[in-house]
């Protein structure tokens, strides 16, 4: 059973078990599931209720002199939440449909000057650690003498384009402190410590100009997850 606020079920019993709201969709007949609903119809019925995808005309008469309405995505665990708890309370997990983003992840990164920098307290040793003792504790070994496994499309992209718009981001994402950028005799190099990869992908998946791909390493090699 999966708890959910009484707001989120609510929305989710009008899905669901049905309201008079759901005869109409963007100015079209919709209605209530039932036997034989179609996929499409439960996702108008998510987008209605979830979503905010059927809005209603705003009367803009009780706006004099407070300017205009306009509509607002909300943000946050209200939809995953509730999709959630259909699909494994309702549908026994097979729910007929699925969520997509179309963005895709590494698309989604905003430079550097656009945000505040984040300074993280020094860990504690207790509650929080670095990033290497948690590397250590995974066990992850590779061989010394093996290729790299995470392969760059364009060496110079790094310093050249990442660098200077996103502070380079891989610094930051990676969680084992693969990538480095370092500096020596005045000149910034981007540095791959291959060893420590726990062979999550985040790399190949964020990294902005899509130059880094993760590719499987050696048999035996990486994280020993199953005796942490």
């Amino acid at each position: 059973t999966v708890n959910m606020t009484g707001s989120v079920q609510n929305l989710t019993y009008k899905v669901v078990d049905g309201d008079p709201a759901n005869a109409q969709y963007q100015g079209t007949s919709l209605g209530n599931l039932q036997s034989g609903s179609t996929a499409t119809q439960l996702q108008k019925l998510v987008n209605k209720w979830f979503l905010g995808m059927d809005h209603p005309t705003i009367d803009t008469t009780y706006l004099t002199g407070w300017g205009t309405a306009t509509y607002q995505l909300a943000s946050g665990t209200l939809f995953g939440g509730a999709f959630n708890y259909i699909d494994q309370n309702w549908f026994n997990g097979k729910i007929p449909m699925t969520l997509h983003d179309t963005v895709p992840d590494h698309e989604t990164l905003r430079p550097a000057a656009d945000c505040r920098r984040i300074e993280y307290p020094r860990p504690d040793g207790r509650l929080s650690f670095d990033k290497l003792s948690s590397v250590f504790l995974s066990s992850t070994n590779h061989e010394d003498d093996q290729p790299v496994h995470r392969k760059l499309t364009d060496p110079s992209i790094p310093i050249a384009r990442n660098l200077p718009r996103y502070d380079e981001p891989a610094q930051r994402y990676c969680p084992a402190g693969v990538y480095e950028v370092v500096e020596a005799g005045g000149v910034k190099k981007f540095q791959i410590n291959a060893q420590n990869c726990v062979h999550c992908k985040t790399c190949d998946i964020k990294d902005p100009a899509q130059n880094i791909t993760w590719v499987a390493p050696e048999g035996s090699g990486g994280p020993n997850y199953a005796n942490m």
